[in-house]
């Protein structure tokens, strides 16, 4: 070695792995020993793990130190061995805690999922049942509404038929009638908005029906907006309430006009499309009001069709407006979809089902309305006086003889007494015995008496008979003698 290229083996001993540490024997001469040669500080240096035999030596020396070399050689061995086993598992510790951490991952996450869907349906349930009792509510407070509104409708025109003189209070009159007539149109609204509207579903002809309503719109909204109407020909005919679709067709283009202060454009479309998330068998028309006015905001858009939200003036908005419609396309089976942008415009698109069957001609339904009935005996009841009151003064006031009662055992009373009635006008809603239990035992007494159900409930309570003639609260006297009449007419056909 003292004459030799010593740095290859120096690099080689230098890259060893950490666990290597090469055991070297150098033989020195017999020169005094290695301690004296000035070579072995950089042999000590450059191999590290040496260990110097002075020649001559005992072979049992010799033997001795090149096991012990060969023992620390294998040690070094044993150690790279439980430090590659400590490596795998270290490893496989590694990737099982990856493993463990992604599983309870997908486990938090899955909570996470499944909390918000509890928290989802825990908020439809709660609007379920704030709607429910809304719903509630407003049906009662309609009924109550009506009646009230009968009392003064029936007596204002009674008023209206006797005093003709005076220009100047037909005009009051008048007045006080229309606001009326506002009234029972928010009873509508109430009503729709709660789905306890009864519904008269007929096929009707949506072009039609738009091409009617094309005066009162351009009324509605004013010279400022431009009005578009585009129905293509022959379209389907739908399944709808005429009266209701017109009402909710008029609130929709009045909430335009209102977004359209500095004027604009009204558009309304019908289209023949596929509703999503309707039902696969049913085909549905789509009937959609476009303005050009002020938009609404995600959050607004949200909570547009929400009962008693408005973004209107304090006065100028009930809230109820798409609410009403929304109730009333969910009865018949279809939809309400808002869709809006600020500084663009809002469309309101309702979905509509159609239906193979002809769209009734009311055109021709209206001239063949039933004529004026002969005088005849008319027993009315009802347990609000102010109501008696004011329909048999109606009545009265059609040349038809009146009997009143105020409770249906006062009828009952009088058709035992053999008393000649022709017509059993009844409230429905009274105490003790409503109008169908009334009407069910009159006819035990006389099979043939005829009767007409008056109600101030858009649509009667679960289990109630469906067969008997109805007019609804608040009615006016034409309403009534028509309703009269139709009775009648059918009476003389049995």
């Amino acid at each position: 070695m003292r004459s030799a290229d010593l740095r290859g083996l120096g690099d080689w001993i230098r890259s060893q792995p950490a666990w290597s540490d090469l055991p070297i024997i150098v033989l020195t001469h017999r020169t005094g020993g290695a301690q004296y040669h000035p070579e072995t500080p950089r042999l000590v240096e450059l191999l590290g793990n040496v260990t110097f035999l002075e020649r001559p030596f005992n072979p049992l020396t010799f033997l001795s130190v090149a096991r012990t070399a060969h023992n620390g050689r294998g040690r070094q061995y044993d150690a790279r061995a439980l430090i590659q086993e400590l490596a795998q598992n270290k490893q496989h510790l590694e990737q099982r805690v990856m493993e463990r951490t992604s599983e309870l991952q997908r486990a938090h996450e899955a909570v996470l999922t499944e909390i918000a869907q509890r928290e989802e349906a825990e908020e439809r349930l709660r609007q379920s049942q704030k709607m429910e009792m809304i719903g509630q509510l407003t049906g009662g407070v309609a009924h109550d509404f009506n009646n009230l509104l009968m009392a003064v409708m029936g007596n204002l025109e009674l008023i209206r038929r006797r005093i003709s003189t005076d220009p100047k209070l037909e005009r009051l009159i008048d007045g006080a009638l229309q606001g009326a007539r506002r009234g029972a149109a928010l009873t509508q609204r109430l009503l729709a908005f709660a789905r306890r509207q009864d519904l008269k579903v007929e096929p009707t002809n949506i072009a039609e029906l738009l091409r009617g309503m094309n005066e009162l719109i351009e009324r509605s909204i004013g010279s400022q907006i431009e009005l578009a109407i585009e129905v293509p020909p022959a379209l389907p005919s739908v399944l709808v309430d005429r009266n209701q679709i017109e009402l909710a067709v008029l609130n929709l283009v009045v909430n335009a006009r209102d977004a359209m202060q500095n004027g604009g454009k009204l558009t309304i479309e019908v289209t023949e499309a596929e509703l999503v998330g309707g039902k696969p068998d049913r085909s549905y028309l789509c009937v959609s009001v476009t303005d050009t006015g002020l938009g609404m905001d995600a959050e607004t858009l949200q909570k547009a069709a929400d009962p008693f939200f408005s973004t209107k003036e304090l006065g100028k908005g009930t809230g109820l407006g798409l609410s009403m419609v929304q109730g009333l396309a969910k009865q018949l089976d279809g939809a309400l979809r808002l869709s809006s942008e600020v500084g663009i415009g809002t469309r309101a698109e309702v979905w509509l089902p159609t239906t193979t069957m002809p769209a009734i001609d009311h055109a021709s339904c209206q001239s063949s309305q039933p004529e004026a009935s002969r005088p005849i005996t008319v027993l009315v009841v009802d347990d609000d006086p102010l109501i008696l009151m004011s329909t048999a003064l109606m009545v009265e006031d059609l040349g038809h003889k009146v009997l009143e009662a105020n409770t249906p055992a006062q009828v009952l009373d009088i058709l035992q007494n053999g008393q000649e009635v022709d017509l059993l006008i009844t409230d429905f809603s009274m105490p003790r015995m409503n109008g169908e239990q009334l009407a069910r035992a009159s006819k035990a007494l006389q099979p043939n008496l005829p009767v007409l159900l008056a109600t101030g409930y858009a649509d009667l309570p679960p289990g109630s008979a469906s067969e008997l003639p109805r007019i609804g609260k608040p009615y006016q006297q034409d309403q009534l003698a028509a309703a009269i009449a139709k009775v009648m007419a059918l009476q003389a056909l049995h």
